[in-house]
């Protein structure tokens, strides 16, 4: 995802009025005024790569609505295009997009230009029951803007042949590394290539040692604080003291799976998706793993979350269909097909499934991580936050700054990245 500047914002407001031929467009304000009673066909956009899932929810309600039927609309599979083709629409105010699946970190900067419906009053949406940390994801500024569809968490994979019970605190894990060294493996692997997966496993342990990225303005950075800089020193340490091996710098998911499928790591941070490799008929591991919660300081870790939320343009023409078709997305039936389809829901009941829990064993560890979860940095200027963040820390693990010049240098890069 790639940021807007400030400056470049008003170019593409002028932009938006050649394209639209308007000689006095909308403002936010305005725009979420208008249209709240409308009802008729909507659209639905959405990456290609996830489109299956939800193609079954829209035939769901196209079945059922035959007067407001959901169109939908097949954006590109890489983020970064899907977010430049939704940016484009928006700053046109063409109204092409009713709905649109944005990706959790997408959230706060869509609601700050003023580009989504603020989901409040007759546009409310119901939120019991669902994940509170998804819908932390979906609020800017006390403000719920989306309605989350589908989540996903973290999990720590562990052998169990080579401990009995997987650790609840690093300290812990730590400890039991020599039992990974005895075998001649890696004692714990995760993201650590500079990339996005970096700022989530930054992020993640953060979390875990009780700090911020940001504030609650989301642009105020508080990373210069005791709680950040033990989060990262516990990490550079763990690559010092071959905790972490320092291949791992060069890490992914892809990576990850294929290094703990291989038998090769004794534990390994990665999304549930890698629970059915490592039971497959090629891994190495599939009679001896179990999943937890990540580990933190004290206790459970808090993972981070990844996922959808789906925003309803303010310029869209029929804003209480698609309000109406949100809500659907979250409604029972279809969060169950979420899970079937490894999508992770948003709603709490669907992990104390009987029939699930029996074809997913991992999902109570999920609704666990999930509960304990929380959202990357909810802020409209992500994209240059996290680059801060991964590109400090990743020097950081390597040895080439201290720990106290790259919180330095984080500290700085967020604050500007927020002026």
């Amino acid at each position: 995802m790639s940021l807007i500047p400030r400056a470049l914002l008003a170019a593409g407001a002028a932009t938006a009025l050649l394209l639209t031929g308007c000689s006095n467009p909308l403002s936010a304000d305005q725009a979420a005024e208008e249209n709240l009673d409308g009802r008729g066909p909507i659209t639905f956009a959405m990456g290609r790569n996830d489109a299956a899932v939800m193609m079954q929810v829209i035939d769901r309600w196209n079945e059922a609505n035959p007067e407001e039927q959901v169109e939908f609309i097949e954006l590109p599979g890489e983020a970064d295009e899907q977010r430049n083709a939704l940016v484009q629409s928006l700053q046109a105010q063409d109204g092409q997009y009713d709905v649109m699946a944005l990706d959790v970190v997408w959230t706060a900067e869509f609601a700050a230009n003023g580009w989504l419906q603020p989901l409040e009053g007759e546009m409310a949406v119901e939120t019991t029951g669902i994940l509170p940390a998804t819908v932390d994801s979906a609020t800017y500024r006390d403000t719920l803007y989306a309605a989350p569809q589908n989540t996903n968490g973290a999990l720590l994979f562990y052998r169990t042949d080579l401990v009995e019970e997987a650790p609840t605190t690093w300290d812990e894990l730590i400890e039991s590394c020599p039992e990974a060294f005895d075998e001649g493996i890696a004692c714990y692997i995760g993201q650590f290539r500079n990339y996005e997966g970096l700022t989530v496993n930054v992020s993640e342990a953060v979390n875990a040692f009780g700090g911020a990225i940001v504030g609650d303005d989301g642009q105020t950075p508080e990373v210069d604080s005791p709680e950040v800089r033990e989060a990262l020193q516990t990490l550079v340490d763990a690559f010092a003291d071959g905790v972490i091996p320092r291949a791992a710098t060069g890490f992914t998911e892809e990576e990850t799976h294929l290094t703990f499928t291989g038998g090769d790591a004794m534990y390994a941070r990665n999304w549930p998706y890698m629970y059915a490799i490592a039971e497959g008929d090629e891994s190495e591991v599939a009679d001896n793993f179990g999943v937890a919660p990540l580990p933190g300081k004290d206790g459970v870790g808090a993972s981070t979350l990844g996922g959808y939320n789906n925003g309803i343009s303010v310029f869209s023409e029929n804003k209480a269909t698609a309000r109406d078709f949100i809500e659907f997305v979250q409604s029972e039936e279809n969060q169950r097909s979420f899970m079937e389809a490894a999508f992770p829901p948003v709603l709490e009941s669907v992990y104390d499934d009987e029939e699930l829990l029996a074809e997913y064993p991992y999902l109570q560890v999920l609704k666990e991580s999930l509960q304990n979860a929380e959202p990357r940095p909810v802020t409209p200027f992500y994209e240059a936050i996290s680059t801060a963040i991964r590109d400090n820390a990743y020097a950081a693990i390597r040895g080439d700054k201290s720990v106290d010049q790259a919180i330095t240098d984080m500290q700085s890069a967020i604050d500007a990245a927020g002026r």
